[in-house]
């Protein structure tokens, strides 16, 4: 048994992971993808130029959650059905750095991703708005604001998705968790007290991260919003730390 791994050490054994699952790349990649293609659709059939175009274009955010939120899961889920949770926690006991390290690792991929995925939502899909609705552009107030952090709220799907996995650790359970949890539970609870939807991560990003202009019912700053729902992963991840030290593999 070895404990003198550093973060610095575990988090290189998980970058050398992430690159080797091919599946990964590809599932991120062609998900994404699909994320820009929603968001150029979105584009062409925004017709109101009263509307906000921005949060039009950014709409694939809808299906890119769900591949982060889903990838976060099997990253760590993946772990525990291979087998491979047992050699890396014999290496490193320490199970927080463990969860740690995957989290800072996974979650730089899927901020990169995001980040890279919206941009290019935003410039195809304000590109092809039709005559007469406005073309908006990154120096126009609050839009690079809107598309950074609809590319950060993939980001942090992500992590929760892996927090989901540390908690619930079988794959099929943590997935129906995180999509309940994403799509299911905003409809439900939102449609019973609309009052809660700024503290719902989905609602959030529709109405308040990539939104330009206002949204009724969404008054918070979207920074405040925006930590809302870091907090969700935030949590989870501290929760899933604290079961992983005290449960057997």
């Amino acid at each position: 048994m070895n404990d003198g791994y550093t973060f610095g050490h575990v988090a290189r054994m998980e970058w050398i992971r992430l690159r080797s699952l091919r599946a990964v790349r590809w599932t991120l990649g062609g998900g994404l993808a699909a994320t820009i293609a929603i968001g150029v659709v979105a584009g062409l059939n925004t017709r109101n130029a009263a509307g906000d175009p921005t949060s039009n274009v950014l709409a694939g955010v809808v299906l890119g959650q769900l591949i982060t939120g889903v990838l976060g899961v099997l990253a760590m889920t993946g772990e525990f059905s291979s087998g491979m949770a047992r050699v890396t926690f014999a290496a490193v006991p320490r199970r927080g750095l463990v969860l740690a390290a995957k989290a800072a690792v996974w979650g730089a991929v899927f901020l990169a991703a995001g980040e890279v995925t919206v941009l290019a939502s935003f410039f195809l899909g304000t590109g092809v708005l039709r005559a007469g609705v406005p073309r908006p552009s990154l120096a126009t107030p609050d839009v690079l604001r809107a598309v950074l952090m609809t590319g950060a709220y993939l980001a942090l799907t992500g992590l929760l998705g892996l927090a989901v996995g540390a908690l619930i650790r079988h794959g099929a359970a943590a997935v129906a968790t995180v999509v309940g949890g994403l799509f299911v539970a905003p409809l439900i609870i939102g449609g019973v007290d609309r009052s809660l939807g700024p503290v719902l991560p989905e609602l959030i990003a529709g109405n308040s991260l990539a939104a330009v202009q206002p949204v009724s019912g969404f008054s918070w700053s979207p920074w405040l919003e925006l930590a809302i729902v870091a907090a969700y992963p935030a949590a989870a991840l501290a929760a899933g730390g604290w079961l992983l030290a005290r449960r057997d593999v």
